[in-house]
């Protein structure tokens, strides 16, 4: 069985997904960022660590094969294929502090951190996902930069869950730097058993 799921640009959506299901999410119109987090369907406070991921993996680097760990070091996905191979472990969701320190411009814009606690129905003060097709150059000093998304359209990641969870999936709404190429777009995310 197939379902399809349509994210509109600067919006989030809740979705239940069963272990061994596939999750396929798609960059419709290529340079997407989406914020990808999810919870243990049965205990929310088992959630997606981006941290204990790399902890795990022991790179800041996604790959095919690699498994997303939760807060209690257990596996939730599995990457069965990606044809961008560029996602971003280290950044959290925008928010409206971040809208204000970077651009003056937060009160009213949407924003990731309220559009996943909005579609989850709670009100994580912070939430870390994995920003999937985020580009992002780690310097050899150590300094970081946000460039342009190498999605191009149609580019996708496909993920098998490793346990019973609940998605909290959004279309980042940063148009302001090269984050999302400058624009936000639609994004879809198939859920197939």
């Amino acid at each position: 069985m197939k379902r399809e799921y349509d994210i509109a640009a600067c919006s989030g959506k809740a979705i239940e997904v069963l272990a061994g299901q596939r999750i396929e999410v798609i960059d419709l119109e290529g340079g997407q960022v989406v914020d990808f987090f999810a919870e243990n369907l049965r205990e929310p406070e088992e959630f997606l660590s981006p941290g204990v991921t790399i902890d795990c993996n022991e790179s800041l680097r996604l790959r095919v094969g690699d498994l997303l760990y939760s807060t209690r070091y257990r596996p939730m996905f599995q990457i069965l294929a990606d044809t961008v191979g560029e996602h971003d472990l280290l950044h959290p969701c925008c928010r409206k502090e971040m809208y204000d320190f970077f651009y003056h411009n937060g009160s009213g814009h949407p924003n990731c951190l309220d559009n996943i606690n909005q579609c989850l129905g709670e009100s994580r003060p912070v939430i870390h996902p994995v920003n999937l097709f985020m580009h992002t150059r780690i310097k050899p000093n150590g300094d970081i930069a946000v460039l342009r998304p190498l999605s191009r359209p149609g580019d996708q990641i496909v993920l098998e869950a490793k346990m019973d969870v609940r998605l909290g999936v959004a279309a980042c709404s940063v148009a302001e730097s090269d984050c999302n190429a400058g624009r936000c777009t639609p994004i879809k995310v198939i859920l197939e058993d």
